[in-house]
């Protein structure tokens, strides 16, 4: 690439879902709805779960995090979006595209590992009943939510700070409502062999560990339950881990289906619309898949207004 074609870039266009202005009214307005009903869902299962002590267990402990995450994994993209169509100008600075890229790689891998966690505290409580109160102690627990918070740290770091070691062309238009690192690679016109390498690394580690992981668990689970004499024992086990399961199937099916998809893959405004499946749609299901499916969250809502 010839030096007189690259710069030093201040700024970022996203271009968003859709460029027709007849249809940025209706893309905020959605877009604001379900971002307040993310929020204030997966608020309220915080709010529950430290509000009555009958929910200070593990499993509720990690489903609070999870909803934390899920918060911070929306406030990172849906408000510049939304400012971006009220204020008509889809400039993103450089450094606000980095920050975002940032925080957006940092709370899908925490979604990521805490799903896997739950996944093995639903083991532990199913297959080892006797011994959860020992393994899943507090201190134990903290130390699994510590874990998960330094890997999906340094993950997001890594690939942050090999960006800026990128220099751009002067085509800086970004084909999608939030900067998503795959798609700013590809605005380099330095070589990134290197953050291709630690890309696929992480996508490897972040994605198929903890879903083997995930999946070994399930398998234990469903032998366990398999074995069980009482009918109603078996109920109350699946009941237990079904929520999860559901978040589980939602969060992986989507994201999976969306990046595997020959549309998406070949169309980088296509990638952008389905993304919203899992950046947006997914967050906003967890609670309503959490509290409809446990009496115990919906008891503990109901708590929080009586």
């Amino acid at each position: 690439m010839e030096s007189e074609n690259t710069t030093r870039i201040t700024e970022f266009l996203l271009l968003g879902l859709s460029e027709e202005a007849e249809l940025q009214p209706l893309l905020f307005g959605m877009f604001l709805s379900m971002y307040l009903v993310t929020f204030t869902g997966n608020l309220l299962i915080i709010l529950a779960i430290i509000m009555d002590s009958h929910l200070h267990t593990p499993m509720y402990f990690f489903l609070s995090n999870l909803s934390f995450s899920d918060i911070g994994f929306t406030s990172t993209t849906i408000p510049k979006m939304l400012v971006n169509i009220q204020m008509q100008n889809k400039v993103i600075t450089y450094q606000g595209c980095i920050t975002q890229m940032h925080f957006f790689m940092l709370f899908a891998a925490l979604d990521n590992f805490l799903l896997t966690v739950m996944a093995y505290d639903r083991f532990v409580a199913i297959c080892h009943p006797l011994h959860y109160t020992v393994i899943m102690n507090p201190k134990f627990c903290g130390l699994l939510l510590l874990v998960s918070w330094l890997l999906s740290l340094l993950d997001s770091l890594l690939n942050c700070l090999m960006v800026l070691h990128l220099s751009f062309c002067t085509e800086l238009r970004i084909p999608h409502f939030f900067c998503e690192l795959i798609q700013v690679l590809q605005l380099a016109c330095s070589d990134t062999f290197l953050n291709d390498v630690a890309l696929y690394f992480a996508t490897g580690f972040l994605a198929a560990v903890p879903l083997i992981g995930i999946l070994l668990s399930y398998t234990q689970i469903v032998s366990s339950i398999l074995r069980m004499s009482s009918a109603g024992g078996k109920y109350k086990a699946f009941s237990t881990c079904g929520s999860h399961l559901s978040v589980v199937s939602l969060f992986y099916g989507t994201s999976i289906g969306i990046y595997l998809s020959p549309a998406a893959s070949q169309n980088a405004r296509a990638s952008a619309i389905a993304s919203v499946m899992y950046t947006v749609v997914t967050p906003m299901l967890n609670p309503f898949i959490y509290s409809l499916r446990n009496k115990d969250i919906k008891q503990g809502i109901r708590k929080l207004f009586s």
